[in-house]
Formats: structure tokens, sequence, C-alpha cells
């Protein structure tokens, strides 16, 4: 579960300080209009990003980094366009007086498409999960595949209250303060979708080692992706700043009452904006928990049990029956005359007097093998518990089949079979 919703965060955290500051921008500065139209929007959004995962995971039809660059070039057209008519908006009296409409349209217009192309990018790897684990678990009935969903929907549900968030807390911001915030915001942002961009473009060789700046390109490319963290670091002192911003003005607010009732009028609204300023902060706090504290947790490698010794009789691994009756997972393994180091696991199935026996390694995940945790034996790589009456058996993350022999109170295995599996080795 906790994996899973640290992969949900991490996948869409960006997107979700984004489209809040940019739903929470055209409200304020388009009105209902503005609400409307980014929802409408958000809602675009969504149902491509469904689409999107079903195409990409059902299909052959999807290039995704051509999709990427798409959605890239897009963005960063569109932010261009945001930010122009923001400024126009503001400066220009003409977009102040007859056409206010039609401007507070067209802003809300970019805002919204930079919301929808948000969600289409970062959205369908995270709505694709039910679907990927149900190629590795064995039915979606079970328990490790339900607590899986429950860690993804507890991730949603976070970046739900992220954007929330930071929408809240950029209405409540003075017109200066607010603009600030949301241009740095939006240059990061813009930042990260070029450096992406530049990604992408090197990866389809749109840009290629012969031409000029290759090698400038290569290292933006390098630096930001091995520190793309710190744009989401930004990002979350951005929300520590809007909640600073938010306390200083209620500390400092001198707002006239004529009565007892509009005082406590104000005093309320100051409260609200205190306590929704005080959300981002616990959003970005919460943040950096997942990632400095349950993102290793989740993430931590599991260390496979070593090799057990072993004999080989008549060109066979021979393993008896006692070694192996304790009902724990137990690894065997052969070095092949080209240097490859195989492996096989052993397990006796519960309240049976037959064995699970496969190459510890699966055709979904590779070599990644498989280690024991409270009695059930789990992928390392995706983490899906194995029905250990099934191991032995094609189909899902099973350990990949191989021929053996139970005879005289011993399991062989013949060399030939792991000489003809050595390529699903790697070393």
């Amino acid at each position: 579960m906790l994996k899973y919703f640290t992969m949900t965060v991490d996948a869409l955290i960006v997107a979700a300080v984004t489209v809040g500051l940019l739903r929470s921008y055209a409200k304020k500065s388009c009105g209902r209009l503005g609400g409307i139209i980014t929802a409408v929007f958000a809602g675009i959004g969504l149902v491509s990003a469904g689409i999107m995962a079903y195409m990409k995971n059902a299909t052959k039809k999807i290039d995704t980094s051509l999709w990427n660059f798409r959605i890239f070039v897009a963005a960063l057209v569109g932010l261009g366009v945001l930010v122009l008519c923001s400024i126009l908006i503001r400066a220009v009296p003409v977009f102040k007086g007859k056409l206010r409409t039609p401007a507070a349209a067209v802003t809300a217009s970019a805002a919204g498409a930079e919301i929808a192309l948000a969600m289409f990018y970062a959205l369908p790897d995270v709505l694709a999960y039910p679907y990927t684990l149900l190629l590795t678990e064995q039915t979606a009935l079970s328990t490790d595949y339900m607590f899986k969903m429950i860690g993804m929907l507890l991730g949603l549900v976070f970046m739900f209250l992220v954007q929330l968030a930071a929408g809240k807390c950029l209405q409540r911001l003075g017109n200066v303060s607010g603009s600030v915030l949301l241009y740095t915001a939006l240059t990061i942002y813009g930042l990260r979708l070029a450096a992406q961009l530049i990604k992408v473009m090197i990866t389809k060789h749109y840009i290629l080692p012969t031409s000029s700046g290759y090698k400038t390109f290569f290292n933006i490319v390098k630096f930001t992706s091995n520190n793309d963290v710190y744009f989401t670091y930004a990002l979350l002192a951005l929300l520590g700043a809007m909640t600073a911003v938010i306390w200083v003005m209620s500390l400092r607010q001198k707002e006239p009452y004529s009565n007892p009732a509009e005082k406590r009028k104000i005093i309320r609204k100051w409260r609200v904006n205190r306590r929704w300023g005080n959300l981002a902060a616990c959003c970005a706090a919460f943040m950096l928990v997942s990632i400095f504290v349950l993102e290793p947790v989740a993430n931590k490698p599991v260390e496979l049990s070593p090799v057990e010794d072993t004999e080989i009789v008549d060109n066979c691994i021979y393993v008896p029956f006692s070694a192996v009756e304790d009902g724990h997972l137990h690894r065997f393994g052969y070095v092949t005359p080209n240097g490859k180091h195989t492996r096989f696991i052993v397990i006796k199935r519960p309240g049976s007097a037959g064995y699970g026996i496969g190459l510890d390694a699966c055709d979904i995940c590779g070599e990644t093998g498989y280690f024991e945790r409270d009695g059930q034996v789990v992928c390392k790589l995706c983490d899906v518990v194995m029905n250990i009456n099934t191991i032995g058996f094609p189909g899902g993350c099973n350990p990949i089949v191989i021929d053996y022999t139970l005879k005289d109170g011993a399991i062989w295995v013949p060399i030939e079979e792991l000489i003809n599996n050595e390529n699903v080795f790697k070393s």
C-alpha cells in the first residue's frame, strides 16, 4: 500500500500544485466564467488521461515519447499565451471595459488548456495501476491487490487536497503577492517542461550529436534528470511561502468595521484564511515526509537469500527432499559454461507433498527474483504475492516453468534445462 501511495504522489505532485494554482487564478481574475471554463478543461484532461491509459496498456498504437513531445510543446506554447493574456487583461484598459468578458474567456481557456495538458501527461500511468497490477495478481479480490489500490486512492485524495489548498491560498493573497507567487510557480513548471522537452528531442534524435549546442543540451538533460526532485522542492516552498504571506496579512490586517457583527465576520474570514494556509503548509510538510521517510521505506531493497549448496548427480542438480521440506523458500543455482549464473527456487506446497519449482525469474519482471515474507512468496520487483500452489504453472508473475523429476527422495533438475534458460539471466 505504502509503495503505491508514494508512487502516486511522486507522479502527480507537480501537476497537482500547478492545476490548483491555475484554477484559482482563473476564478480570481475571470470570475465565475473562469471557474466554469477550467472545470470543463479539467474534465477533458481527466477523460483524455483515461483514454491514454487504456491505449498505452491495451494497444501498441502509442509512442509515449512522441506524445510527450507534443504535450510539452503545447504546454510551453500555452504557458506563453497564458502569461501574455494575464498581462494584457491587467495592463490594457480596453480589456477591463468592453472586452472584459472575451478577454476573461481567452485567459481562462489558456489556463484551462494548461490544466488539461498537465493532467493528460501526469495521470495515465497512475490510472493504469489497477490494470498493470492485474497482469501479475491472481485476482482483483485478493487482499494484496486491495491494499495497493487503497494506497493509490489515498495518494489521489492527498493530491486533491494539495491542489485544493494551493488554489484556496492563492485566492486569499493580494494582487501583488499572488501574482509574484503564481508567475514564480509557472516559471518553475515551464523550466521543468523545457528540460523534459529537450530530453525527448535528444531521445527521438531531433537533436543529434552533430547538432550545434548538443553538448549543452545534453548537460541540461543530465542535470535536470538527476535533480528533478528540486522542482518539487521549489513548488513545496511556494506552498510554505503562501502560508507565511497569509499569516503576515492576517496579523497586519486593519479592515474597518462599523459594528460587532462586521468585526466578527472579518475575524472569521481571516481565521478561515489561516486554516487554508495551514493546510497548504501541512501538505508541503507531509510531502517532504513522503519523499524522505515513506518513499525510502516503501522502496527499501530486499536482499535475496543466498544460493544454497547442492550436488550435481547424473548431469542434474540434486536437491534431496530433506533440504526443502521445512515449507520455506530455497534458492539453488548453477553457473553455465557461458558464465551465466542461473537460479531456481523450490518451496514445499502447504498441506501437500508436492513442491513449487521454477526459475528465480518470471516473464514479466525478469531475473529480479523472489523472496519469502510472512510465509508468502513475493516478487522482488513488483511486490506481488505468489499463490504457492500455482508455482510451477505458467501465467502472471509466476516463476518461469522448468522441467524436473521427483524420484528417490529428491528433486532432479537437468543442467541442460538451466543452460537452455540461461538468457533469462544477465550475468
